[in-house]
Formats: structure tokens, C-alpha cells, sequence
């Protein structure tokens, strides 16, 4: 297949990018190299991509509409994973319009894309923050998502409405993943992982959030990735048995599903941490801190919808995950 990878210079994406690039797919790249966090690692990743046959990059703004039409009507890709998007839920409160441009906008942008050019099915990430104020633990698909707690879970709610609209109305099969505190090499240096081992390794005191008593549904990136895939080659069907009586926000007499993707178990902060400090052979000097505005205090994916229909079986631990991340860390910037 040929496959348009949006956010291929990213974490999650330039992961999603080489798994297709490994099956022999042809993989289209978008990315406009923002500097949200440091570029030069996103050129990192960007380099062994187009290292690779079978790759071909576009340097692009989501928001910007005649350069996404162009793009897809000259390349035609057969299915899309549109993993690019404003992240970050503390940065919403500073900077709310950049996530109504790149994650409202540029989606908007990408389901146009794909309806004028006949894409077979459009894969896109949600995110494990939609749950808002719900407390019901797991968090499942088919409960209620309308209390976020941010702006950036609110346009991410936003997105998977405005799936759903073209599944409707245009036929398009869409299918949303949440996902829940992806890790791994080549992460992001905003997350948690990426900032606690800079800060340890450097002598420095970390910030441990709500006293470290969260906790986080963490989910290494090759099970993420496993995941994405498998959702991918797993075109979204109407369900027969919905009901407008009883309606099922999880699927939908339309071509949609919703799918919450994690490791299903969740793991305290403070435990993270000692796991980390364990690979890292350092202790952390922890500065213990409230919650922070528009987090929440525990995430925990039931993620047997996606197993029943996919197969998805997570199966790295964090004491396996975080030792990897070490590895990479010390080796890319030669720690």
C-alpha cells in the first residue's frame, strides 16, 4: 500500500513510518518540524527515514489547505495515519489557538484529503485525555466523554466528532486510537521519561507532579506501534447491533470506531521513577509538587475492544521499556 504518514517526523510516527517501510509499504511523510520541542531531534528521526527506500517527505503545515489538497491529490495514498498534532496538555492553557490551527484545522484538512481522494481508511490519534473528569476505572470507549479538562483533550474530542461526521456522511472508515503515556526511544523531551533522565544525569532536581501519587496507563512504543498497524490493516465497519435508543459511543452505524490503546497497567509516578533511577544507576532529588491545571490524577485503558477485534496484546513492562530508553538515551546523546 501506499500509506501517508502525517507527523512522520515525530515520536510515534517516525516509529509507525519504518514498521511500514519494514512490510514493504510506501510510505508518503508529513511534517512541518516545528519547534515545539527540539528540532534537531526531530531531523534525527527525519534522517534515517529518508535514509530508507520507499520513503518521500513533505515539509508541510496541517493548517495549511491547498498544500494538504495538492499533496493528496498527487500522491493518492490508500490509507492514512494522521498522527501530527499540537501535543501537550499544559501547553493548551498557554497556547490555546495553536491546537485549534494544527489539531482542529489540519484534521479538518486531512478527512477532506481523504474524501476527495477516495482514501480506503483514515487511522488518527486520540488521546487517553478525552476521559476528562471520568474516575470509572478502566476507562472504556463506551463510556461518556464530555468533561475535558483541557483545551487539548477538548480538540481531541473534537477530532472524533468530526470523524464520525464523514463516516457518516461521505462513507469514509475512520478509526481513533487513544492513546495512553507512549515512551520509548526516540521520544518526546516534553514527556516525563525524556525530562527525569536528562535532569537525574545532569545532577539536577526533577518536578514529581501531584506528589508522585498518580498514576499512568505508561505503554512502550512497539506495542503503540503493533497496535497502529494491526488498526490499519483492520478496515472500520458499521456496527449492525447499534441503536439510537441506546447509543454506543465506542462504534456507530457508520464506518467509525473508537479504540483505547495502552499497556492496561497502570503504574504510580513514584514507581516510574525508581525503576528509572534502578537503570540509570543514580537517584533522583525530587521536588514534590501539587497536581498540575488540566491533568488528571490516574489513567488505566481497557483495551479489550481493540484486543477482541485486532488482536492487540501489549507486552512490554516498564522495567523492560524504561532500560531501552536508557540505552538509546545514553547512546544518542553520548551520556
Amino acid at each position: 500500500m501506499k500509506v501517508l504518514v502525517t507527523g512522520a517526523a515525530g515520536f510515534i510516527g517516525s516509529h509507525v513510518a519504518h514498521r511500514l517501510l519494514d512490510r514493504d509499504d510506501e510510505v508518503v511523510g508529513l511534517d512541518n518540524l516545528n519547534d515545539y520541542y527540539d528540532v534537531s531531534l526531530k531531523q534525527a528521526r527525519l534522517d534515517r527515514l529518508q535514509a530508507r527506500d520507499g520513503f518521500n517527505f513533505y515539509k508541510l503545515d496541517l493548517e495549511d489547505t491547498d498544500g494538504v489538497a495538492k499533496l493528496f491529490a498527487s500522491e493518492k495514498p490508500d490509507r492514512v495515519v494522521h498522527l501530527a498534532a499540537q501535543a501537550g496538555v499544559r501547553y493548551s492553557i498557554e497556547n490555546p489557538r495553536a491546537y485549534m490551527d494544527s489539531n482542529i484545522i489540519g484534521t479538518m484538512n486531512i478527512l477532506e484529503g481523504c474524501r476527495h481522494n477516495s482514501s480506503e481508511h483514515l487511522v488518527y490519534a486520540s488521546s487517553s485525555s478525552v476521559y476528562g473528569a471520568n474516575t470509572s476505572m478502566p476507562f472504556s470507549i463506551h463510556d461518556n466523554v464530555d468533561h475535558p479538562m483541557s483545551l487539548y483533550a477538548a480538540s481531541k474530542k473534537a477530532n472524533e466528532l468530526m470523524a464520525h461526521t464523514y463516516s457518516n456522511l461521505f462513507a469514509l472508515p475512520t478509526t481513533g486510537l487513544r492513546f495512553f503515556t507512549v515512551y520509548g526511544p526516540w521520544g518526546r523531551p516534553d514527556m516525563a521519561l525524556f525530562m527525569f533522565t536528562r535532569d537525574i544525569l545532569a545532577g539536577k532536581p526533577i518536578d514529581v507532579f501531584n506528589y508522585g501519587k498518580h498514576r499512568r496507563d505508561f505503554t512502550y512504543i512497539d506495542d503503540i506501534v503493533e497496535g497502529i498497524i494491526r488498526t490499519l490493516d483492520n478496515v472500520a465497519t458499521p456496527n449492525a447491533e447499534w441503536s439510537g435508543e441506546s447509543p454506543d459511543p465506542g462504534t456507530s452505524f457508520a464506518p467509525y470506531r473508537i479504540y483505547n490503546i495502552g499497556n492496561s497497567q497502570p503504574v504510580e509516578l513514584l514507581r516510574y521513577i525508581e525503576v528509572l533511577e534502578e537503570c540509570l544507576g543514580k537517584k533522583a532529588e525530587k521536588n514534590l509538587l501539587p497536581l498540575q491545571p488540566g491533568d488528571v490524577p490516574d489513567t488505566y485503558a481497557d483495551v479489550q475492544d481493540l484486543t477482541n477485534d485486532v488482536g492487540y496484546q501489549p507486552a512490554t513492562s516498564v522495567e523492560t521499556g524504561i532500560q531501552r530508553f536508557v540505552e538509546w538515551y545514553r547512546d544518542f546523546y553520548k551520556v
